[in-house]
């Protein structure tokens, strides 16, 4: 006869715990705006397991989950219980919100988003396009000149996740890798009001992450000819493009054609094909002014 109350755990069960606990770390983490390096340094694991525990895949010790419990001014409970205690119609929205379709998740945050949704933009601009086209070195310039911050999607991503993008990549694969780039992607708008922000070229073929782009950010497409994207990669010292690939050049412009019609949703654009980098600085900080991207009224 089975024992309803039997207290040994299932595999769904442990399943079940695993991703719960992964998710309150994740978010706790998160809340305190705490990145994973600096939960490593204070809780005395590694930021790889603790990489591997947000993303369910790590068994952990009682003694180690108190210390990140600690880590995080939490009770270990808290990571544990199955439930955790909301305002009951907070609760019930929260669950309605996440099992709602996409495009009801979008209607709800338009409706909770100000009237004017350049209010949203104002002060952020980011930079789009294909790898080469010269997003960093424009932004670094641009963030300079105008004195406020630059920062590199993949470079917070790094940065968060305490290993290089290459290592990200390897761990997480190209899924879990956009995971990381929405949830950076959604820090770095709480993080500032204004600065200069360069993307990875395929963030536009995520499209909930590309929508919460152009709701949050005023956007530049930052563009050249294929065959400039492919000497500055190569410049760069990466010979990956050509190397062994005749066929680098004709699938670069495919995928320049392919994402065109992404890139050009962008509310403007520069085109640095032969252009010095002062130049396309130029032209970059004319469209910002021009656009009053920076204005405090977003418009």
């Amino acid at each position: 006869m089975n024992d309803a109350k039997d207290p040994k755990l299932n595999a769904t069960d442990a399943a079940k715990l695993t991703a719960r606990l992964a998710k309150r770390i994740s978010e706790a983490r998160k809340a305190r705006g705490l990145p994973r390096r600096v939960l490593s340094e204070l809780s005395g694991v590694s930021p790889r397991y603790l990489a591997q525990l947000e993303a369910g895949e790590g068994n952990i010790s009682v003694v180690l989950l108190q210390r990140v419990a600690r880590a995080l001014d939490l009770g270990i409970e808290k990571l544990l219980a199955e439930e955790v205690p909301l305002d009951r119609d907070v609760g019930r929205v929260a669950a309605l919100y996440r099992q709602a379709a996409p495009d009801v998740q979008d209607r709800v945050r338009a409706l909770l988003s100000p009237q004017n949704p350049g209010v949203l933009r104002a002060g952020r601009v980011c930079l789009l396009g294909l790898r080469g086209a010269g997003k960093t070195t424009l932004g670094r310039l641009a963030g300079d000149a105008l004195g406020i911050p630059f920062v590199e999607l993949n470079k917070d991503i790094e940065h968060e996740t305490g290993m290089p993008l290459t290592e990200v990549m390897a761990l997480y694969g190209i899924e879990g890798y956009r995971r990381l780039e929405a949830d950076a992607l959604e820090r770095i708008s709480l993080r500032y009001d204004r600065m200069i922000l360069a993307v990875a070229g395929g963030i536009v073929a995520e499209p909930p992450t590309y929508a919460r782009l152009l709701e949050r950010f005023h956007t530049v497409w930052v563009r050249t000819t294929p065959g400039e994207h492919m000497q500055r990669v190569r410049a760069q010292g990466d010979l990956r493009p050509m190397q062994g690939n005749p066929a680098a050049m004709a699938q670069l412009k495919t995928l320049l054609e392919e994402r065109a019609p992404l890139y050009a949703r962008a509310e403007a654009q520069i085109d640095t094909s032969n252009r010095a980098p002062r130049s396309s600085l130029n032209d970059l900080i004319t469209v910002i002014s021009k656009n009053g991207f920076l204005d405090a009224a977003g418009i």
